[in-house]
């Protein structure tokens, strides 16, 4: 090696040269990184808009989906709205979590879906004006931010008792806790918004209307992080309104909480029809323990007020051994559910409930860790010392909060409850299981499962029997399987009663193609069990999941893992958490095949598992060549095996969860990759194709409008037809994703969180989270049959 002198002037130029190039770099490399957040209102109603014409003028806008059921599982539901007086009028609407806003006249005799062609299905209230039962208010967007809520596109209005809608603005407000509406001038209009749910934003606080929603006015405002989350009037007295302002961000790997310097939320009052608030919260705990709040007003005595508080002043302090119910280590015990009474119209505050250990222990245990999943509360408009509060079940006090019992005999995780202001004896609640009505204050319920077909689906999977199932697990419901009935016809497929199936509420399924009794579930942040369905009960089950040394770090799983059997061998099967596992013995023994394959950033792990493994496809075309991706924007490959794992994120869009990838079953360099900006309140959508094993990525999401994208599929008989699922429905390229269009005329506005093609009947079947499961025969689309049929005649 010739080493040659330089002189100082020339290696100080080489120098800063070289700085100047790695600055440049840097700068390159950080604006390749900057995260994308929160896409403009205006813009998602234009891509929304772009969606609706697309759908009118679909090539495939004569093909129908037929809905598959379940027809004995309803689903989460989050207000109510009921018309008076009861006697003249049995009209109900209900405001479900994720289906639209439905209606019956009868009662709940029957149902019909009036809320389901708009811009979200997700919703947060429906109120009816009580000056005229025609006009009805919707607000989109469930405020309870659970790991399932959807974003909302503002607020709409109907005159004509829901048969048309018109958009009224506040798109930008993405989750609508409570709509008031002035007792005798319908004009009169206040929205709570409670804001995004992973970003700031300023679009949150009270809003109001004076011209029945044709301008509006911020009448109420924090700050970005601070939202209203409840809102009541005083009907003696219309221009007394109180409004609970709720300090709150979801992050990736956190339910909501109070952060140390927490301080806004709390009660406001205005008298003044909200030109003016004044905060109330004296005898209410520290502003840095105010949680969640849920307000209302005694109609037989204004003066009073009630207060329901997630409290979050320690009760109890951690034990290190003990876990929750999802199996994670417990932080401890806070008070939690606190009620609160002021009977001086909000200027004092004193704590009712909890003064006793026995009463302690209950409210604790109200709404277990998910205070902010609840939060509601009603008093008795007859009787101002009967109140009823939400949580894991539905409680009553009698005496003013003191002590509280459960009501029994409906589903669990309570979000509304309608009183008759005329007989306090009838009752309709809404929880995780749909609508239920009482006519003897709770005693006794009365279910609509089998017509209110909302159920929230994660996943879907299928299996090689003959009729075939297909598989899911639903939100707060555990895991069922259907029967997919073509006897009647491939047009006629029938909605069906599901059967309980192995897993739990969020659970991925994957079913022994060569043996449909064998069914694996991986479900609670990676739980994963092998279970034999000819062996009934617990004994016919098994519990596989990885073991780790305890100087290991501990697993982390998504909510819904990631699980799938090899397409090359049916014992072979993949795992995943923050490492990919293979099992060579259906998961009696595990390897680990990768080192951890997320970002791995110690300040962004909390309570909820984050940085693990969403998505794994092995390629069917040769054994050993997998793809993972992962839930903050990582994607890997390996070629044997996992021995070696290449990252293949470069130009992809930075730290976007991988929701999907699927390694092509034509040719072996290509894949396909869906991202899903849910989580930054982004609503663009996002599919890629890569023909040289992701070194390099071609943008195919041209002509899909509006996102987030959950799943791409590829069709299993021709390799130009792939399927994307969205969070507004479903579309189809023919040309491998140079064009698309929306596939089906008549499906909702709905959110399609997963979608297979059944490769022996040619049945398109898709889960969505909200509207339950629906089939299409693929035939028409991909000419199967035609094409066999010409094959056998040569």
């Amino acid at each position: 090696m010739i080493f040659r002198r330089h002189s100082y002037g020339q290696m100080l130029l080489v120098c800063i040269f070289i700085l100047i190039v790695v600055s440049l770099a840097f700068s390159v490399q950080k604006k390749q990184q900057k995260l994308i957040h929160s896409t403009d209102p205006a813009l998602r109603i234009q891509w929304f808009d772009q969606h609706v014409k697309m759908k009118e003028n679909s090539p495939f806008k004569e093909m129908s989906w037929q809905h598959l059921g379940p027809t004995n599982v309803s689903g989460r539901s989050t207000d109510i709205a009921v018309v008076t007086p009861k006697g003249k009028h049995y009209t109900i609407y209900v405001a479900t979590a994720s289906g639209g806003v439905w209606k019956t006249d009868n009662e709940g005799t029957t149902w019909e879906p009036i809320f389901d062609q708009e811009a979200s299905a997700s919703i947060g209230d429906v109120t009816l004006a009580p000056s005229d039962d025609q006009i009805i208010w919707v607000g989109t967007g469930e405020p309870n931010i659970f790991r399932s809520s959807m974003a909302g596109s503002g607020v709409y209005k109907s005159t004509d008792r829901g048969k048309t809608w018109r958009h009224m603005g506040l798109t930008g407000t993405h989750t609508i806790a409570r709509i008031v509406i002035h007792p005798e001038n319908p004009d009169i209009v206040y929205v709570a918004a409670s804001g995004h749910e992973w970003t700031d934003n300023a679009e949150r606080g009270v809003y109001k209307t004076v011209d029945g929603g044709e301008t509006w006015s911020k009448v109420l405002y924090i700050n970005e992080r601070t939202g209203a989350i409840d809102l009541v009037m005083d009907l003696a007295d219309p221009e007394t309104l109180y409004a609970a302002t709720w300090q709150r961000v979801r992050l990736k790997w956190n339910d909501p909480r109070n952060f140390e310097e927490y301080k806004e939320s709390g009660i406001y009052k205005t008298i003044d029809a909200g030109q003016t608030w004044t905060p109330i919260n004296n005898g209410l705990p520290e502003p840095k323990y105010r949680g969640r709040i849920g307000i209302d007003v005694a109609r037989s005595n204004p003066n009073v007020i009630y207060a329901f508080v997630d409290n979050y002043e320690i009760s109890r302090a951690a034990d290190p051994g003990k876990v929750d119910s999802y199996g994670r280590p417990s932080s401890g015990n806070i008070k939690g559910a606190t009620v609160y009474r002021s009977d001086d119209k909000g200027e004092n505050w004193r704590q009712m409930s909890g003064l006793d250990e026995e009463m302690k222990t209950y409210m604790e245990r109200h709404s277990a860790t998910y205070g902010w999943v609840f939060g509601q509360m009603r008093v008795d408009p007859n009787d101002e010392n009967t109140i009823y509060t939400m949580g894991l079940g539905l409680n009553v006090s009698n005496d003013g909060g003191k002590t509280f019992r459960r009501l029994r005999g409906m589903h669990g995780d309570h979000h509304g409850l309608w009183i008759d202001p005329d007989n306090s004896d009838y009752i309709v609640n809404v929880n995780d299981g749909g609508i239920v009505i009482s006519y003897d204050r709770g005693e006794t319920w009365l279910q609509f499962l089998h017509n209110l077909p909302v159920c929230q689906f994660f996943n879907l999977n299928y299996d090689m029997d003959k009729p075939f199932r297909v598989y899911g697990s639903m939100q707060d419901h555990g895991s069922f399987r259907g029967v997919v009935d073509l006897s009647q016809g491939r047009g006629k497929i029938p909605a069906v009663e599901f059967e309980r199936a192995p897993g739990g509420e969020g659970c991925s399924h994957a079913i022994d193609p060569t043996d449909p009794n064998i069914v694996y579930s991986a479900g609670f942040y990676g739980r994963i069990a092998r279970s034999d369905l000819r062996i009934p009960g617990r004994e016919g089950t098994t519990q596989i999941l990885p073991k780790m040394y305890e100087n290991e770090p501990r697993l982390r799983g998504q909510w819904v893992a990631p699980f799938i059997i090899s397409p090359h061998n049916p014992n072979i099967i993949y795992h995943g958490m923050q490492y990919l596992f293979r099992s060579r013995d259906r998961g009696d023994t595990w390897e680990r095949i990768s080192p951890d394959l997320s970002y791995n950033i110690k300040s962004e792990m909390g309570d909820i598992p984050y940085q693990t493994l969403f998505s794994i496809s092995e390629s069917p075309l040769k054994f050993g060549l997998i793809y993972v991706g992962t839930d903050d924007g990582k994607v890997y490959v390996t070629k044997d095996g996992g021995k070696n794992w290449q990252e293949i994120i470069k130009d992809l869009p930075y730290r976007k969860w991988a929701s999907r990838v699927v390694a092509s079953a034509f040719d072996l360099g290509t894949l396909y990759l869906t991202q899903n900006g849910k989580r930054d309140d982004d609503f663009a959508a996002y599919v890629w194709k890569s023909t040289g094993y992701g070194k390099t990525w071609q943008d195919i999401s041209k002509g899909i409008p509006l996102g987030p994208v959950n799943v791409i599929r590829e069709d299993p008989s021709d390799k130009n037809i792939l399927y994307v699922g969205t969070d507004i429905g479903v579309y189809i390229s023919k040309d491998a994703g140079a064009t698309w269009d929306v596939l089906g005329g008549n499906l909702p506005s709905t959110f399609v969180h997963d979608l297979i093609i059944h490769p022996r009947d040619n049945i398109i079947v898709i889960a969505t989270h909200g509207r339950g499961m629906w089939a299409m025969d693929a035939e028409p689309i991909n000419k199967k049959e035609e094409r066999s049929r010409n094959r056998r005649r040569r």
